[in-house]
């Protein structure tokens, strides 16, 4: 089994593979992020819970926007997993043709979601837009080009500048507003952050469609924690909310990581 774990600004987002079906996943909050040991006792536990014994699992790939975690990261998967990690990083095969200026410099997340996304759209113009603590957009032609895309701050990114930038107004519930018309503070709040990413989401597309794909509507797929809260709002053609974990699958696979199944 391949365990792959997406290590984010906000969270650790888990699952096993056992060939080509995802077993289980879990979520983790990155920070405190803990020890080596405290992560490895916390794979094992988690693993257990979600009926998956850790020994049957033979490798384990990783993507990662928080450099501070390798470290630990590392140790733990080495001494409770007794492997090496697949990391996803320049230089490994993706199956894709990255044609950002500086390829360093874009997120393993952002690639691990566009390998996916190729693999299960193939032959098609996609954009993924992935709604965590930033908000991205990618674009990849049926050709399999990455293009590049555009990083806005995600919803709790914007409430929680909000709150803390602000003397009066405070933290909320990011939740859907039953209306666009907040008659409270919290209320008004929830609809300009929740209204707000929604134009801010549909305008992008547009305009990434208009720049890329001028000749056609790509295939929108919606993933990360908050793509399903939007989901109603229809601006995504669907959401796969563990669009990252069957990237780094793929990742692994192209690699020849061995011992997946």
């Amino acid at each position: 089994m391949l365990l792959c774990l997406d290590i984010g600004n906000t969270q650790i987002h888990g699952g096993v593979f056992d060939g080509d079906a995802l077993r289980c996943q879990f979520r983790k909050s990155t920070h405190p992020l803990g020890s080596s040991d405290e992560l490895g006792i916390f794979f094992l536990t988690v693993l257990r819970e979600n009926g998956v014994d850790p020994r049957a699992v033979t490798g384990v790939a990783v993507c990662s926007v928080v450099p501070a975690a390798q470290h630990s990261l590392r140790s733990a998967i080495v001494k409770y997993f007794h492997c090496e990690p697949f990391v996803l990083q320049a230089g490994v095969k993706t199956g894709l043709k990255v044609r950002y200026r500086n390829p360093h410099e874009v997120g393993a997340d952002r690639i691990a979601g566009a390998i996916a996304a190729a693999q299960r759209k193939p032959g098609r113009d996609i954009i993924v837009v992935d709604c965590g603590t930033a908000t991205t957009f990618d674009v990849i032609t049926a050709g399999g080009d990455y293009l590049g895309g555009a990083i806005l701050p995600g919803v709790v990114t914007s409430a929680e500048a909000l709150a803390s930038r602000t003397a009066k107004l405070p933290r909320v519930e990011i939740a859907r507003p039953e209306s666009a018309l907040g008659r409270t503070t919290v209320e008004s709040i929830q609809s300009g952050l929740y209204h707000g990413h929604v134009g801010a989401i549909r305008h992008l597309v547009g305009q990434l469609q208009a720049e890329a794909f001028p000749s056609g509507p790509p295939h929108v797929i919606g993933t990360g924690g908050f793509a399903r809260m939007l989901e109603a709002e229809r601006l995504f053609d669907e959401v796969v909310s563990e669009l990252v974990l069957w990237g780094l699958r793929r990742a692994a696979e192209l690699n020849e990581v061995t011992n997946l199944k």
